[in-house]
């Protein structure tokens, strides 16, 4: 191998991206690095579909399940962490392959992140306790109130960036509109990197969703969560809002059937990966789309090119 080169891998959730990154690394000695946002959490290693035991130890991978549920990790953290991440797999000779399915952390490593200053710990904590107490349509209301242009933006059922739209606009004085213009830091350079995205037809997408999620619950997904309901955390905290907690709570709840839940949370899965498709086909046009059925013949392709 000449150099050691980037792979970028996103797609939406159950596309099989994360086969496509296992099996490049294990034919190119690569290091899969997560870009996932549930999948940095600990908790809930079955209901994110973080790598099993088996698939972690047989490749190296990085940025998956270090993270409390008790924390908000962020995307400026995520920036960070993966800068070093891709760090320690150069200087180990493996193949950095970034793989995930959150646009805003493919933004923080290819555009960078607007440098907006740390904001206290007093201020974040007020505001979260505000969207408990408040709800989220009453901050957005606030927020329009004082930032029209940011309000615009969000939808008022998104208590977490509403909340962040606030505590930027307290702590700084400026809107977080503003601060998005601000150009960030790269952390790689697109045109140095091979740069896909796994998109099944929506079909077969539906179907491996709806699959997948059946597989969860016979491996225990319904058991991590009521794990999880017995922590206590914040409603608000992001883990808490990972696909099919929500649905699987209302069932240990005994407020939906088994059948019900497990529907529920198919749908919410199918609406969210709908959504990134769309965000994806908006912001990753230019990325090389693969159907899943390629996928084999296309990791034979980048082997043969990175090991040219």
């Amino acid at each position: 191998m000449k150099k050691t080169v980037v792979i970028l891998i996103a797609g939406p959730t159950a596309s099989g991206k994360s086969a496509l990154a296992h099996m490049l690394a294990e034919r190119l000695s690569g290091s899969v690095i997560n870009a996932d946002s549930m999948q940095v959490y600990r908790d809930l290693r079955i209901l994110t579909a973080r790598p099993s035991e088996a698939q972690m130890q047989a490749v190296p991978y990085r940025l998956y399940g270090h993270v409390p549920g008790s924390e908000a990790y962020s995307a400026a953290r995520y920036a960070e962490e993966a800068r070093a991440a891709l760090g320690e797999a150069r200087a180990a000779g493996q193949v950095p392959i970034v793989v995930g399915g959150t646009g805003l952390y493919f933004k923080a490593l290819i555009e960078g992140l607007s440098p907006i200053p740390a904001i206290p710990p007093d201020i974040r904590a007020r505001w979260r306790d505000a969207a408990v107490e408040q709800g989220a349509a009453a901050l957005h209301a606030l927020l329009a109130a004082r930032d029209p242009v940011m309000a615009a933006r969000l939808r008022p059922t998104d208590p977490q960036r509403i909340v962040r739209a606030l505590e930027v606009l307290e702590a700084t004085g400026t809107s977080l509109a503003r601060w998005q213009e601000m150009p960030g830091e790269p952390v790689i350079q697109l045109e140095d990197a091979f740069h896909l995205v796994v998109s099944p037809p929506r079909e077969v997408l539906r179907q491996r969703i709806d699959t997948r999620f059946d597989a969860m619950i016979e491996e225990g997904a319904a058991e991590e969560v009521r794990d999880l309901a017995r922590l206590g955390l914040a409603p608000d905290l992001p883990l808490m809002r990972a696909l099919g907690v929500r649905p699987l709570m209302e069932m240990q709840a005994g407020r939906l059937a088994r059948n019900e839940a497990i529907e529920g949370a198919k749908a919410e899965t199918r609406q969210y990966a709908k959504r990134q498709v769309t965000w994806l086909r908006s912001n990753m046009s230019s990325w090389k789309w693969i159907d899943t059925q390629y996928m084999e013949s296309l990791a034979c392709d980048l082997c043969a090119i990175i090991k040219a």
